[in-house]
């Protein structure tokens, strides 16, 4: 088994369905014989909305543990380290995003 298989069938993450049999189109997604195209930008706006429904749903339960309100101590720590981890993955994405701008900008023409 390799990782194609095993991120195929998560429900989390999707392949590009493009990889590795048609390159001309990596990110098409074939969606009950229609085509249809997800851009970069997309996919990047949907993770910042992830992240950001991690980070409300974190301080809601932080909140409500802290009010006394009938909410477990686990469910509240494994929320925050949830959104703490998807922010900080978010964090390294834009600054590799920027040190690749960076280095695109010093090559000469």
């Amino acid at each position: 088994m390799n990782i194609a298989d095993i991120l195929q069938n998560s429900n989390q993450f999707q392949l590009p369905t493009g990889i590795g049999n048609n390159m001309q189109k990596p990110f098409a997604q074939q969606e009950s014989g229609s085509e249809s195209t997800v851009s970069f930008s997309d996919t990047l706006d949907n993770y910042i909305q992830d992240v950001n429904q991690m980070q409300k749903q974190s301080a809601s339960l932080s909140e409500k543990f802290i009010k006394g309100e009938a909410v477990d101590m686990h469910d509240v720590m494994i929320s925050a380290e949830k959104a703490k981890t998807s922010f900080q993955l978010l964090m390294e994405l834009r600054n590799k995003g920027l040190d690749l701008y960076k280095e695109a900008i010093r090559i000469q023409v």
